[in-house]
């Protein structure tokens, strides 16, 4: 009978796998020859799983353009009828999961495409899983290989899209062909802009927060992130160059290196160049191939020459064609070789990576965290995301290291936040908190400080001790509204306190802010709270259902006063109690307006702030289209080409009549200097320089290392803040920012200096060049400047940087809504 059973099941088997089409006969093309739609790669997924018992895909969410986001599980028939005791022993081998178990099978995790104009490995992912299945079975008897065959479908299918509609046929390999100049945004970024491959620690956008859920259900011994770099470099893959982060193992640094000859000898057999151990470094957390790195697996980037210049096919500098096909066949031998290894070295991946899971080596024990409860429940959610334990502690001091000082002290822990490193995923909790990050090397590929307490404007303690906690559930439910109330009081604090003021605003409840501390009933309200009163919504005949409904909605808990007669001196009638008018904001996108920033900063308003705003085409610009407008943001950029002479003072005149420009970032220097305008680059004085006067004579091979004195590479800075101006309400006098460069403005002459650098400049975290930190000393970091009855706002650091400095978000709601706030009188 077993004999009958198992011919049957070869019978099967056989009968299946005479269906499976290879990629070019499924889509009617070779591989390499066009690009693929995300559809049509869906499709041959779908195909590969319907005919092959080596297979199966499965769909884990979708993007904000509906597009699928989808994985393929690929292993030997007998590994998937079992898949889900070797996924969860895998778990109880780490401590992740309860039990006791030990893993017998490599996990090795293919991601491509994250970058959506680097479309090669997308096309390499459906050769990679035919090949697997057709000529490489017998890794897959010990292997289970996880298949993301595009990260990114909305950047992946701007990209294809596009140059589908523009290319010659038979494409052109000229350089300065149009389908080698692909149009702003560009298709690597997603739907909101964001680059992927610096969200997986943030999970900011919808594609990373779904694939983590996945991610954490598998946690890979190896993942691979796919990319493409510029037309002139052949191929880059592990090891990767220093700095490498300090918790990363000598026996991950060692199997990269491993992998990477492995990789060689493919490539050698066939001429093909490549380079490893530069530029690419394992620093900062929120990469493709960091952060798995932190959870344990060796995580590597491989980059293929190409990105969104290259097309099906371009003429390189060095005199030969890259073809689309050359490209696919590099990222195809890669992955298929990264596989080969990883079924080669089975038990050592699995022993090495329990070891990673250890943690008693580690110097803090706990990160301990107070602060206000919005900015605690933010940052519960991002841990939650990644599936990292936290509690809350019962009392007593914690010591340690303090993160307002830079020095030992100590902190009241009573409910604080706790999260220790003494849990299987402490590695990436010590990362993520640590107060300064080791660098063997000070040139990196990121940003070098991103501590959690910082972003998140908490003060906490690094303590060496294991702190107790209990888990604890905290409600904010917001009071019913009370008819009889003259008015009702809200506190301004945080992100979500400014999403309630952006629905009641858009319900046309009038509200009020004060810019003066109050007291009513005996109760304290800071600068900024909002004043909602009976009087300013008299008319309004829903107004305490439609308060009670939109403070229920956001959780906001409101103060009922039956008086509007103040405690002090300030009544909801004072001057200096003023109405918000809603503003009617107009943003600037398209040619010369950086992607990113344009993106954080549209994500900001459409899914936090949640307020309208129109798009304006650089291209279209006029500052006629301004006059239904009374605010305009202009996000990082380079607007020599759009502001010409007359524009600029077309925007002077609209800001004297009551506009608002809010410049984020680079945007400033297009008022540098300019007549009128009240911004102006710092003069740092300097002692006569030998390059001056007799040449530069650097060494060839160190001048890019003799510029390091004159980087800032993302640090964080301690910024002075005004608090009583309304840029500032909800801070304290203290910021610490996040510095991408050394950009230096004068204080205000006669503007309002909100955020500034006093005397030497000091840095907390990160790497900074003494010549760049030195340009920082006496300048601006925040300010407004008027301009008749308007402003201009300077937000020199972008607050809204890839979305995760949480802490600097209200300072772009506070340039909204309360900063100079007039009826616009165009």
């Amino acid at each position: 009978m077993k004999k009958i059973a198992s011919l049957v099941l070869l019978f099967i088997t056989i009968s299946v796998t005479a269906q499976l089409q290879s990629p070019a006969e499924f889509l009617g093309y070779e591989i390499g020859t066009q690009f693929s739609r995300h559809a049509d790669v869906v499709r041959y997924f779908e195909h590969v799983a319907a005919n092959s018992n080596m297979v199966t895909y499965t769909q884990y969410g979708k993007t904000n353009e509906r597009r699928p986001l989808t994985y393929a599980v690929v292993s030997s028939p007998q590994n998937l009828r079992n898949i889900e005791t070797i996924r969860t022993n895998n778990l109880k081998n780490i401590g992740l999961q309860s039990g006791n178990a030990s893993s017998d099978k490599a996990i090795v995790w293919l991601s491509y495409n994250v970058h959506g104009n680097e479309a090669s490995s997308t096309e390499a992912s459906m050769k990679t899983v035919y090949e697997l299945i057709t000529q490489k079975q017998n890794w897959l008897e010990n292997t289970v290989v996880i298949i993301d065959p595009c990260v990114n479908p909305d950047g992946r299918d701007r990209y294809a899209n596009w140059f589908n509609q523009v290319a010659n046929t038979p494409y052109n390999k000229d350089q300065s062909a149009a389908e080698h100049d692909e149009p702003w945004p560009g298709g690597r970024p997603n739907h909101y802009l964001f680059d992927l491959n610096r969200d997986w620690a943030w999970a900011t956008q919808v594609e990373t927060q779904q694939r983590l859920k996945v991610y954490n259900t598998w946690m890979p011994h190896i993942h691979v992130d796919f990319h493409e770099q510029g037309i002139n470099e052949p191929y880059y893959f592990a090891p990767a160059a220093e700095p490498f982060h300090e918790i990363i193992t000598p026996f991950q640094r060692d199997f990269q290196t491993e992998i990477g000859k492995n990789h060689a000898r493919y490539f050698d057999n066939e001429g093909w160049l490549f380079f490893t151990r530069e530029r690419f470094d394992l620093l900062y957390p929120s990469y493709g191939d960091t952060y798995p790195i932190f959870m344990g697996a060796i995580g590597m980037t491989y980059e293929q020459a190409g990105h969104g210049r290259a097309g099906l096919g371009i003429d390189t500098d060095e005199g030969y064609e890259l073809t689309l096909v050359d490209r696919v066949a590099h990222h195809t031998t890669t992955g298929l070789s990264t596989v080969e290894m990883g079924s080669k070295n089975v038990s050592k991946l699995n022993s090495e990576f329990k070891k990673f899971f250890t943690n008693d080596n580690l110097k803090y024990k706990s990160f301990v965290l107070n602060g206000h409860p919005d900015k605690i429940n933010a940052l519960t959610q991002l841990l939650d995301k990644h599936e990292i334990k936290y509690g809350f502690s019962n009392g007593g001091n914690a010591t340690g290291y303090t993160y307002s000082t830079a020095q030992k002290g100590s902190m009241n822990s009573n409910g604080a936040l706790v999260v220790s490193t003494n849990q299987p995923k402490g590695k990436m909790v010590k990362v993520l908190f640590e107060p300064d990050a080791k660098l063997s090397e000070p040139l990196t590929y990121d940003i070098t400080a991103w501590n959690i307490p910082h972003a998140y404007g908490l003060d906490g303690v690094a303590s060496e001790n294991l702190i107790s906690a209990s888990p604890k559930n905290t409600t904010n439910a917001a009071m019913n509204t009370n008819n009889n109330a003259a008015g009702y009081i809200a506190t301004w604090n945080s992100m979500k306190d400014a999403a309630f003021l952006s629905d009641l605003l858009q319900h046309n409840i009038n509200v009020r802010f004060t810019e003066k501390k109050i007291r009513f009933g005996g109760n304290d309200f800071d600068r900024g709270s909002l004043i909602i009163t009976k009087s300013d919504n008299r008319n309004n005949a829903n107004f305490n259902a439609t308060l009670n409904e939109i403070a229920s909605k956001h959780k906001r808990s409101l103060y009922a006063s039956n008086t509007s007669f103040g405690d002090t001196r300030t009544d909801f009638g004072s001057p200096d109690v003023k109405m918000i008018s809603a503003p009617r904001i107009a943003m600037l996108r398209g040619d010369g307006v950086s992607s990113l920033s344009y993106g954080a900063t549209w994500h900001y308003f459409e899914t936090q702030l949640k307020y309208p705003v129109t798009h304006i085409d650089t291209g279209s610009f006029n500052t006629k289209n301004l006059s239904k407008f009374n605010v305009l943001v202009m996000p990082e950029g380079w607007y020599g080409s759009v502001l010409n002479d007359d524009t600029i003072k077309g925007l002077q005149e609209w800001v004297k009549n009551g506009g608002k420009i809010i410049a984020i970032g680079a945007a400033g220097r297009s008022f540098a200097g300019k007549d009128g305008f009240d911004l102006k680059y710092n003069e740092v004085d300097k002692k006569e320089d030998d390059t001056l006067t007799k040449g530069n004579l650097t060494p060839y091979d160190q001048r890019e290392r003799a510029n390091v004195d004159n980087l800032i590479t993302g640090s964080i800075y301690k910024v002075s803040i005004d608090p009583s101006h309304p840029m500032a309400f909800g801070y304290g006098d203290t910021y610490y920012s996040l510095k991408q460069g050394s950009t230096s403005y004068q204080f205000l002459e006669n503007g309002y200096n909100v955020g500034y650098i006093k005397d030497d400049a000091v840095s907390v975290s990160g790497f900074s060049g003494l010549a760049a930190k030195e340009k920082l000393k006496n300048s601006m970091v925040f300010g407004e400047a008027r301009m008749g009855s308007g402003s201009i706002i300077y937000l020199v650091d972008d607050v809204l940087f890839r979305s995760f400095w949480e802490n600097g978000k209200l300072f772009m709601a506070n340039s909204i809504f309360f900063v100079n706030n007039n009826k616009f009188t165009l």
